[in-house]
């Protein structure tokens, strides 16, 4: 099979060294304006605002304020490592569906799936534990609870 860019299959959109620049900018500070990472890739404003309008409307990226849940007020997010049986894929966009789990990727390893979940609190967190292993082919479940979270970005720009 094919490749594109970031390893995906072929058909995925090829992003330029602007493009990269600019997503790179935002890492930075989100809320910069269109005019100021203009000036730093060297585009007029409405190129950059074309530009980033087409790497949202692509989903190559989205612009979110990240929280921290427990000034929210949920007091639990976790893991959750999921073994399955069946189509994989199938799961993990059954899984992705539920409004709680943040996080769904297929792994390699001793998981065949990982969930993250912020919820509200303990009783909260096995309401969807049993939904999660009400879904068919879900064989069983690990749940790594957090206890404190260290550090979280997402500055890794684009390599």
């Amino acid at each position: 099979m094919a490749h594109g860019a970031r390893g995906g299959p072929a058909g995925t959109i090829v992003i330029d060294d602007i493009s990269k620049r600019i997503i790179e900018q935002l890492q930075a500070d989100g809320r910069q304006s269109y005019a100021a990472i203009g000036k730093a890739v060297g585009l007029s404003e409405a190129a950059v605002r074309q530009r980033v309008q087409r790497l949202q409307e692509t989903g190559v990226m989205q612009i979110v304020a990240v929280t921290d849940p427990l000034m929210l007020g949920f007091r639990r997010q976790a893991m959750i490592g999921l073994k399955c049986g069946g189509d994989l894929e199938k799961v993990a966009d059954d899984l992705a569906s539920m409004d709680e789990i943040d996080y769904v990727v297929i792994t390699a390893g001793s998981f065949d799936l990982l969930l993250e979940v912020v919820c509200e609190d303990d009783d909260h967190l096995l309401e969807i534990l049993s939904r999660v292993r009400g879904v068919p082919s879900v064989t069983s479940t690990e749940t790594l609870v957090y206890l404190k979270l260290r550090k979280q970005t997402y500055t890794w720009g684009t390599r």
